[in-house]
């Protein structure tokens, strides 16, 4: 296979501050006032001299290295500001390198962000050709799939009304359409498919892995790692600008999400003491597989640890813990005081409660944990709602490429089916 993109010791470096006011003599004005270490005289109200932070940059990417195969889907994977965005916008020619060298062979389609390449008086029939001319392509070829392209967007009632007047979903999805259709040899996207719904998100990943299957190469940034598993078999992984490693898809969203070691500490002022209370929460940590994170994958072993303080010695303390969905909603509860706990003392003045939940088999989304500890009578407690907030990832947890995504269930149980024939039920009956 050819390499049909190759990025050699590519470096983007921005410069902070002001650069410019817009007109020549209002530069002169402001080059003069510096001469003289004067303040700007345009700078607004209450905003920082732009002075102070010209001479200032920071490296968006510092030597990065990279080459990519025709027909095959990378994915980009990095915290925010890794330089993901940035290095697209170079490979998509919207931006220029600083330095380095970025060699790239065939029609790029790209999609960096909401309504990319379109012009907001237009509609949406207008932008679809200008968007194809821009690709290099003749009306003709637009015309031949314009129905497609826009039966794949679902936007048809307003293929004729301005695209100013689009949600940014609808933006998205003509956006999106657009770039996939035209038939480009590399197809770019940004994590702009965070804006559709999930079954548009559906469609448009069934759609990129087409467009690889087809021979045609697809570079996609997400934070979203079951998509990234799901279509791209190989990654890189930016951090701070830097290539941080690269390899087998699966390799690298393990250690990308493992490198992730957050503590949420609760201070005592946020959550102030009050004078019937014996006992309150002073940092709360989740654990992953044994390690320190906020994000973790569907079905791994999750756990969270509790640090405690008393103002004296308790009996018989308690400790509850719920987990909440982004809907405000308990999905799970969990409480000491309904269980056998030979490991939990009957007396207690300070320490740590760690509260192993196993393999939670939570579906992708955002959720939050509520911490109760008490002490009889129940009336004496601390409870603090939000103590921790986490994100659940999709994942290909038994390796046969299906993902379990939130809109099916709530959970979704790693199950053992047996099939018995009629002699065995004959053996059971009997």
């Amino acid at each position: 296979m050819k390499n049909v993109i190759s990025v050699e010791h590519l470096t983007k470096q921005y410069d902070l501050g002001v650069i410019g006011t817009g007109t020549l003599s209002r530069d002169l004005n402001r080059w003069w006032a510096r001469v003289r270490k004067q303040p700007d005289p345009y700078t607004r109200i209450g905003r920082q001299d732009p002075f102070a932070r010209i001479g200032e940059s920071i490296l968006a990417l510092d030597d990065v290295s990279f080459t990519v195969q025709q027909g095959e889907a990378l994915g980009i994977i990095g915290r925010n500001g890794a330089g993901k965005s940035t290095l697209l916008k170079i490979l998509s020619r919207v931006t220029a390198p600083t330095k380095g060298v970025v060699k790239v062979k065939g029609r790029i389609g790209s999609l960096l962000e909401v309504g990319t390449g379109f012009h907001p008086e237009l509609t949406g029939r207008e932008n679809v050709y200008l968007n194809g001319a821009i690709l290099g392509m003749k009306k003709a070829e637009v015309t031949r799939k314009f129905d497609e392209i826009v039966a794949f967007s679902g936007v048809e009632k307003f293929i004729d009304t301005p695209v100013k007047r689009y949600s940014s979903g609808m933006y998205v999805r003509l956006a999106f359409a657009v770039a996939a259709h035209l038939d480009p040899e590399i197809l770019i996207v940004d994590e702009v498919l965070a804006v559709g719904d999930a079954e548009f998100q559906k469609k448009c990943l069934g759609k990129m892995g087409d467009v690889a299957g087809e021979g045609r190469t697809v570079l996609f940034v997400s934070h979203n790692m079951g998509a990234i598993q799901r279509l791209c078999k190989n990654s890189i992984w930016l951090q701070y600008g830097s290539v941080r490693n690269c390899g087998d898809s699966s390799s690298m969203v393990d250690e990308y999400l493992h490198s992730s070691t957050i503590s949420t500490k609760i201070e005592p002022s946020t959550y102030p003491k009050k004078e019937y209370q014996t006992i309150w929460v002073k940092q709360v940590e989740m654990y992953c597989n044994g390690l320190p994170t906020n994000i973790m994958r569907y079905g791994e072993e999750l756990s969270f640890s509790i640090d405690f303080e008393c103002s004296s010695r308790i009996s018989k303390p308690g400790i509850g813990l719920a987990i909440k969905n982004d809907k405000d909603e308990i999905i799970i509860n969990v409480n000491n005081r309904y269980q056998i706990s030979p490991k939990f003392p009957q007396e207690i003045i300070e320490g740590k409660i760690n509260v192993h939940l196993g393999q939670v088999p939570l579906m992708s989304g955002l959720y939050s944990i509520i911490v109760w500890l008490g002490m009889d009578p129940l009336s004496d407690h601390y409870r603090i709602d939000d103590a921790f907030t986490f994100e659940v990832l999709e994942y290909d947890a038994w390796g046969n490429g299906w993902v379990p995504t939130r809109n099916l269930s709530r959970f979704w149980w790693k199950t053992d089916f047996e099939f018995l024939d009629s002699e065995s039920i004959d053996d059971l009956v009997s």
